[in-house]
């Protein structure tokens, strides 16, 4: 039975109404000596207990799209099949033009709360070793016979930790509610791409690349992308791709946007952080390297000295203590061609679905104006 599916709800909303009806029932008719009573009565309790916790954990799962499958909430599975050192370019000696196309069959997307018009696939991973469901959303003029000879930009939805690859299609509505401003022209068209981001079981992967455990990066920046290209009318040049993610995938958005300015033009951070030890699951956060060399801080200052500050343009949203003062640290360190948007997000809104829903008409439109096909 699906974690997330409707099936489960209702089992676990109907064994709440029997925990709930089981002791006015009961409570008076259970025979035997004290302790037998005593102990019955106690199991009655417990059992309403755990079934109304489990009614509560769903409500709150399936609204913020925080756990996919049982293996992601038990951290029973791993999606990562190899883990070889791929050097700093994430590409292991290997060129993607040299790379034969990855071909991928699609189907319908098996959760109905993603909406309409979106559809996955499960992609292996040929550079990074890293095995997952990709769910990709097409705007209403790709099939449009006036655009069958235009190629679309591309945006990359990454969601916060944990979370779910259909969080961006399903809590934030992104597909439903780009489809009527897409279609009336107040946002651009754009495909919109959601990748698996929870490889391993019981960890953030900060979206790095690590030896012998897992290479994020490359999953995210060369095998999906890759991928897409392949299998659609994406652009294929980095004034085509965009990041976009909230959270945990807020700091990945900005992290990788700004290290592979050959893959990417513009990224969207909302109520991220640079630092990776913020998140205590962070494998980068727990490696003393790590730690600073995929902050994207670091990473744009790095650039800087270098002389190669990247054509990169950052949109970071937040709250005070919530995002907002590290937009602030990457702006005051932007040289052109950099850039960095800041919108400050107003006290008391929360770290929530609710916050990075309402955002995404103003951030694709903000896209719009940074991505050409």
């Amino acid at each position: 039975m699906s974690l997330t599916g409707t099936p489960f709800f209702l089992t676990s909303l109907t064994l709440l109404i029997v925990a709930v009806v089981l002791p006015f029932a009961l409570w008076g008719r259970i025979a035997g000596p004290p302790l037998v009573r005593g102990l019955g009565r106690l199991l009655m309790l417990l059992f309403a207990q755990v079934t109304a916790i489990t009614v509560v954990f769903v409500l709150v799962n399936n609204a913020n799209s925080l756990y996919d499958t049982w293996d992601d909430l038990l951290g029973t599975g791993s999606h990562v099949e190899a883990a070889r050192d791929l050097g700093p370019d994430g590409m292991g000696g290997r060129q993607i033009k040299h790379e034969p196309k990855q071909l991928q069959q699609f189907r319908p997307a098996d959760d109905p709360k993603v909406g309409a018009g979106v559809q996955m696939t499960d992609l292996q991973g040929r550079i990074s070793g890293v095995r997952g469901e990709v769910y990709v959303w097409l705007p209403p003029q790709y099939n449009d016979p006036a655009y069958r000879d235009k190629k679309f930009p591309v945006v990359e939805l990454l969601p916060g930790y944990p979370g779910s690859a259909k969080s961006w299609m399903g809590s934030l509505r992104a597909a439903e509610q780009l489809m009527p401003l897409m279609q009336n022209g107040t946002v651009k068209p754009a495909i919109l791409v959601a990748p698996r981001t929870n490889l391993l079981p019981g960890a953030d992967t900060g979206c790095v690349n690590i030896p012998g455990k897992v290479n994020a990066d490359s999953w995210l920046t060369v095998d999906v992308r890759k991928m897409i290209i392949d299998n659609f009318r994406a652009g294929d040049k980095p004034d085509s791709w965009a990041l976009a993610g909230y959270s945990a995938g807020a700091h990945c958005a900005a992290k990788l946007a700004l290290a592979h300015p050959d893959r990417y033009r513009a990224a969207v951070a909302m109520s991220g952080y640079n630092d990776p030890a913020l998140e205590r699951d962070s494998l980068a956060g727990k490696d003393p390297k790590l730690r600073i060399e995929s902050n994207p801080l670091h990473i744009l200052k790095s650039a800087n000295a270098a002389g190669k500050p990247p054509r990169t343009a950052l949109y970071v949203s937040g709250a005070e203590r919530d995002g907002f003062q590290a937009g602030l640290g990457l702006r005051q360190f932007a040289q052109n061609p950099t850039t960095v948007t800041l919108r400050q997000i107003p006290p008391g809104a929360g770290h929530t679905t609710v916050v990075w829903k309402q955002q995404v008409p103003e951030i694709f439109r903000w896209l719009g104006t940074q991505l050409r096909a």
